[in-house]
């Protein structure tokens, strides 16, 4: 089934016509406890005129695990869903991915339909029917390809942001620029995303989703050119999970200092935008290193990464944890890490591997050469 994305500019009459549009006979939406606060307020009286059950659980990545899925499970079950209801996933990238996992598995598959109100949600996670959980300390390590029957976008749940969730999402904005072209790289590259324009925001956001959606149209289960989409990540996941197994989280710079308030990560834990963001220089060195990739557009990215988003902490004691995290991703082949590189902005080439040494002078490049 493939899901259809509405660029939204009236909210509730989008989600009415979705609602009506979708089978359903009892309406469920899932939240987390501060998107309830932030964002619900928007579209309750929409929810209340189709006496929807409000399934509430705790925020941020921790809590995207097994335990919380079965409680998923059982309101469902104990509101009398059935294989005929509708699951609305509202909230950033944990909900719709944790939300379309339990959909996708509730009585062997539900319709659902994903609001994301979250940039990194709107352009990642809600978009391109991968949904899971996290598990043994990995990142969506359970999970399914399931596609929600609508993907409803609209920038006004970007008000209820802090600073560095607006970073975190545009660093996959970044990546796709990347994979893409040069002229939305120059533009994204050249955007105040600290003081954003929201309406224009809300245009390139339409240009960044239309990326993803392209690419996961050509290869939806990720078998070729959907590896693209992973650019930054290999990289980038180990930092977030190597982040989130210190006692005291990744201590970042002061660029950093709002992550400390973010409302969907733990105190001082990376925000998933964050590590990709880091992820892609790395990458990007790797890529200039093995695949010649111009290093005056490595430094320049590079340098707008370090302007916005600061710098992480860990030391070359860390090589190690984060080497055998990278080997744990699911992209690999036996012990092979896997990467996605890039010959140029655009010029893609998927299946790559480096040497650990390669790796290493990468994690380097990320804490000292830029």
């Amino acid at each position: 089934m493939q899901q259809r994305v509405i660029i939204s500019q009236d909210i509730e009459h989008d989600l009415a016509q979705a609602i009506a549009e979708t089978e359903h006979d009892r309406v469920f939406v899932l939240t987390d406890d501060i998107t309830q606060e932030c964002c619900l307020p928007k579209v309750a009286v929409l929810f209340a005129k189709h006496n929807a059950t409000i399934i509430t659980i705790r925020h941020d990545d921790t809590n995207k695990t097994l335990a919380t899925l079965a409680d998923v499970w059982t309101a469902l079950q104990r509101g009398g869903a059935t294989r005929h209801s509708l699951l609305v996933n509202l909230g950033g990238g944990m909900v719709t991915d944790l939300g379309g996992f339990a959909a996708a598995t509730f009585k062997r598959g539900i319709n659902f339909i994903n609001i994301p109100t979250t940039l990194l949600a709107m352009v990642d996670a809600a978009v391109g029917g991968k949904t899971g959980i996290n598990f043994g300390g990995l990142k969506n390590e359970v999970g399914a390809f399931a596609n929600a029957r609508y993907v409803i976008v609209n920038t006004c749940f970007l008000d209820t942001l802090d600073t560095a969730n607006l970073c975190s999402g545009y660093a996959e904005m970044l990546k796709h620029s990347l994979i893409s072209n040069a002229q939305m790289w120059a533009e994204h590259v050249n955007f105040d995303i600290l003081q954003p324009d929201l309406a224009e925001l809300q245009r390139m956001v339409a240009a960044s989703i239309a990326v993803k959606e392209h690419i996961v149209a050509d290869d939806p289960h990720e078998h070729g050119i959907r590896k693209a989409l992973n650019f930054g990540h290999t990289i980038g996941h180990a930092l977030e999970e190597f982040s989130m197994q210190q006692p005291g989280g990744a201590v970042v710079s002061d660029r950093l200092l709002p992550l400390a308030k973010a409302r969907t990560a733990p105190k001082n834990t990376l925000l998933h935008g964050y590590a990709v963001a880091f992820g892609l220089i790395g990458e990007l060195y790797i890529s200039a290193r093995k695949a010649g990739f111009p290093t005056a557009r490595l430094h320049q990215t590079a340098r707008f990464i370090r302007e916005n988003y600061g710098a992480v902490a860990f030391t070359c004691d860390d090589y190690p944890t984060l080497l055998n995290l990278m080997r744990h991703d699911k992209k690999n082949t036996s012990d092979t890490i896997n990467f996605t590189l890039l010959h140029d902005i655009g010029d893609i080439r998927i299946n790559q591997t480096a040497t650990d040494e390669e790796i290493r002078e990468a994690l380097d490049f990320i804490r000292e050469g830029y």
